[in-house]
């Protein structure tokens, strides 16, 4: 009986620090994004500001109704290095140059983040074009949940959830705790965003740089392991009607301070970058008038996001878990 009450809290806390950035992190990041944006689409933008903030999530939500979803929220880019070398050398940018150079299943094993962030703008382009407000609106709010994620330097690994270095539970730390813990203290203000010309050139070089900095991610929580006692590493506390197991919030914090601004700092890009990406696609499509474009058609909304919303509930995940 003890052995079965334990794990149910076990599952209770995995349920709770298995999505990206966290659901708080996520919507945080998208609403943000909003106020990038120059004056011809901020009014648009900023009256549909609860629907970008509230299905900034979908994306983590898919991930319970398809197999095909979780690939696109991350790329194992060390996986590609393990002959040596700079993995960002050895791998091509472009989509079709990596497929002939590694097939397109190997892509696919080990993640898609940056084409499918590039693939997007031009989806969100095509969306302005045909002024379909639905899509323009739905497609906004996914590639700022898929361009948050290249953000986070534990979408960049293997080793996405430190199960290959006795560190196991690491990518909800980062995540989820830390942002939970510290993001009101955040200052959110990063400027305007600009035109891109190359999207898939600067996605790429997110994930660069996000990879850089994973021998702190990893190196830092082991130290403090060895620093602070078992037993004030993780606690115990109340979620609604569960308890749930996590990191105390003595090594979240220590954990963050020891690692600087870089949990704020890349939110903060993840923010102007979501905001760059949507301009971007804006002027590619011409420009239109946001402000006479229309409404959103809340009930074909809600009927595409039923099946997704509905294999979300079951909490049986497909693809890739970062907690278990």
């Amino acid at each position: 009986m003890k052995r079965l009450w334990w794990s149910s809290i076990v599952m209770i806390a995995v349920m709770l620090v298995s999505q990206s950035w966290g659901f708080y992190g996520h919507r945080r990041i998208n609403r943000m994004a909003v106020f990038t944006l120059p004056p011809e689409m901020v009014g648009f933008y900023k009256k549909n500001i609860e629907f970008v903030t509230a299905h900034a999530v979908d994306p983590d939500k898919r991930r319970y109704a398809s197999k095909n979803e979780a690939p696109r929220h991350y790329i194992d880019i060390d996986h590609y290095a393990k002959a040596g070398g700079n993995p960002f050398d050895i791998m091509p940018r472009y989509w079709f140059d990596a497929v002939e150079k590694f097939t397109e299943d190997t892509l696919q094993a080990y993640g898609i983040v940056p084409w499918h962030v590039a693939r997007m703008t031009n989806w969100l382009t095509k969306a302005f074009e045909s002024r379909d407000v639905n899509r323009i609106l739905s497609t906004s709010a996914d590639i700022g949940h898929y361009i948050a994620d290249a953000h986070v330097p534990l979408h960049t690994t293997e080793n996405y959830n430190g199960q290959l270095t006795d560190q196991k539970g690491i990518h909800g730390l980062w995540e989820s705790r830390i942002p939970e813990l510290t993001a009101d203290e955040y200052d959110y203000l990063v400027g305007r965003a600009e035109y891109i010309d190359k999207p898939i050139h600067a996605i790429w070089d997110v994930v660069e740089e996000s990879h850089s900095y994973l021998d702190s991610v990893f190196f830092i929580e082991k130290d403090l392991t060895q620093k602070i006692p078992s037993d004030q590493k993780y606690a115990f506390e109340t979620r609604g009607k569960s308890t749930v197991r996590q990191y105390s919030q003595q090594f979240a914090l220590a954990y963050t301070n020891r690692m600087g601004d870089m949990v704020e700092g890349r939110m903060r890009k993840a923010i102007v970058m979501i905001g760059c990406i949507w301009y971007t696609a804006w002027v590619n499509a011409g420009q239109p008038d946001l402000d006479n474009i229309g409404e959103v058609n809340e009930e074909q909304l809600a009927k595409e996001q039923k099946e997704a919303e509905d294999a979300y509930q079951k909490k049986q995940i497909k693809g890739r878990n970062h907690d278990q």
